[in-house]
């Protein structure tokens, strides 16, 4: 149980990343309750899809998504009709949002490939449109099959790394796609999930460029991060869309990021 200093101190520091660098990182997420379902775990999965600022613990609100589904032995299921709507409280109890949760029933073993396409959110302060194009693996009853294969979005990270047992300070390896193709050079911006399970002291960033990592792809579109602390995270291709939105009766860019979640856990 926590005592009522930690709980304290948590607060203190939730109040200090909500104060902390004026650009910050958007990322669609979809985290499940688990990343590995084993024979004595539960077969449900809980899954949460947010748009957020992972390590600041800031929430947008999030209107019901354009497509959600998953992709198990190559072939997609449509999961759209199954969301709910669901309101949450930002870390500091004040910020009121929306996100959308469902769950779902393991049957069979394999990779279960969860992705979601969001409806463009409007950003005034880059007056433009974001559209994520998020990702997660779910590994089931012990047969590895099917997380190496692309979902056919427009576009996507393709992971190189097995997306599931990772220990904490694992290289994670990806390759980004943009209409099914590499994406030369592209620039990846990783974050921590602040609110990952488990993670009772927030991570405190010493400095603005701690909040955001960033790497660059070679040129096949590949990119290797290694992951120093147990939990979500979280990697983000951004792309300029070849089409545009209307607001307010004028054009506007459209964002669009291939976003994929891994998990570690420290080895012990």
């Amino acid at each position: 149980m926590r005592t009522v200093n930690s709980i304290l101190s948590v607060l203190v520091a939730t109040a200090v990343l909500l104060a902390a660098s004026p650009s910050l990182a958007h990322f669609g997420t979809i985290t499940p309750s688990d990343d590995i379902v084993t024979q004595n775990d539960p077969k449900t999965l809980n899954l949460q899809i947010k748009f957020i600022h992972p390590m600041e613990l800031h929430y947008m609100e999030m209107v019901k998504p354009e497509q959600f589904g998953v992709v198990h032995d190559d072939k997609k299921t449509d999961l759209l009709n199954s969301l709910q709507a669901t309101k949450g409280k930002s870390a500091d109890q004040k910020e009121k949002f929306t996100f959308w949760t469902t769950d779902y029933k393991i049957r069979r073993p394999g990779d279960y490939t969860f992705y979601v396409e969001p409806t463009p959110y409007w950003e005034p302060a880059e007056d433009l449109f974001i559209v994520h194009y998020t990702k997660v693996c779910v590994n089931a009853l012990g047969l590895e099959k099917g997380w190496d294969h692309p979902v056919g979005l427009e576009t996507e990270i393709v992971p190189m790394t097995r997306p599931y047992g990772l220990w904490t300070g694992n290289l994670f390896t990806g390759q980004v796609l943009l209409k099914g193709k590499p994406v030369p050079f592209a620039e990846v911006e990783i974050e921590y999930l602040n609110e990952s399970p488990g993670n009772i002291s927030l991570v405190i960033p010493p400095a603005d460029p701690y909040v955001t990592q960033v790497v660059k792809a070679d040129a096949n579109g590949v990119f290797s991060y290694a992951m120093p602390r147990a939990g979500w995270w979280g990697f983000a291709a951004l792309n300029e869309a070849d089409w545009k939105l209307k607001h307010d009766g004028k054009e506007k860019g459209v964002e669009i990021g291939a976003v994929y979640w891994v998990h570690t856990q420290d080895m012990k």
